[in-house]
């Protein structure tokens, strides 16, 4: 399900107040943690990930990892006893994991609950969570977007051509994967940015307006194909 735009599966249980979801295998009782959505769209892009040198044996609210971001720095603290099987190494040398796959690869620890641990007074389905959850995005202006940029181009006062001729440059001189967030203030960049994404074959990952501002989120592709839009219908294929 969507929570005011941002993603909470429901297969899952989740640890409001500390912006964690929990995932339970039934066949192993091994469970697996991780931070919701909406806490990543609000920190920005993660940069640091420390996990604690403490016994694999930890109390309920006791901190496994430590998260950090440009703006936000946290503790992750496990919502039940439980032992610790397994520290996600991936998300060490990719903190931006927790952004881009906050519900699959940037999963933090593995644990196995303690028999008879008493997560309910923790831990809520998706469904219980989600009026207040809500409120928090709301609040908060959080926006989930497909991914979290890895730097920024502003134009303000440019034409949307010298606009593509920044971007143009800019992605040639960074790593395919990488994202940019572009910020304009042209109000043709929606038309010409879906004309220059379908030109260079580059994706196209999100758009916001935001005031008198346009939004771009922006993917380099390691091999970009361009695409071609069937006339009248919108639809998107190789070009020729």
């Amino acid at each position: 399900m969507e929570v005011a735009g941002c993603p909470v599966p429901e297969d899952r249980t989740y640890d409001l107040e500390e912006s964690l979801w929990v995932q339970e295998d039934p066949a192993t009782r091994i469970a697996t943690l991780g931070l919701i959505a909406s806490l990543g769209a609000l920190a920005g892009a993660f940069t640091a990930v420390a996990f604690r040198p403490i016994p694999d044996r930890v109390a309920a609210g006791r901190s496994v990892a430590t998260v950090e971001s440009v703006r936000y720095t946290g503790p992750v603290r496990l919502p039940v006893d439980g032992t610790i099987v397994a520290r996600n190494p991936e998300v060490i040398r990719r903190p931006k994991l927790l952004n881009d796959s906050p519900y699959d690869r940037g999963w933090l620890v593995r644990f196995r609950p303690d028999p008879g641990a008493d997560a309910s007074s923790r831990l809520e389905t998706a469904a219980a969570i989600a009026d207040r959850l809500r409120d928090r995005i709301v609040a908060a202006r959080i926006h989930c977007a497909p991914a979290s940029p890895d730097w920024e181009i502003v134009e303000v006062g440019s034409e949307c051509a010298a606009t593509l001729s920044r971007l143009d440059a800019e992605l040639a001189a960074h790593p395919a994967g990488e994202v940019v967030l572009l910020v304009t203030d042209d109000p043709t960049s929606p038309i010409e940015l879906v004309r220059w994404a379908d030109r260079s074959g580059h994706t196209l990952l999100d758009h916001r307006p935001d005031g008198g501002f346009h939004r771009f989120l922006i993917r380099k592709e390691a091999h970009p194909v361009p695409r071609r839009r069937a006339p009248g219908t919108g639809r998107v294929g190789p070009a020729a």
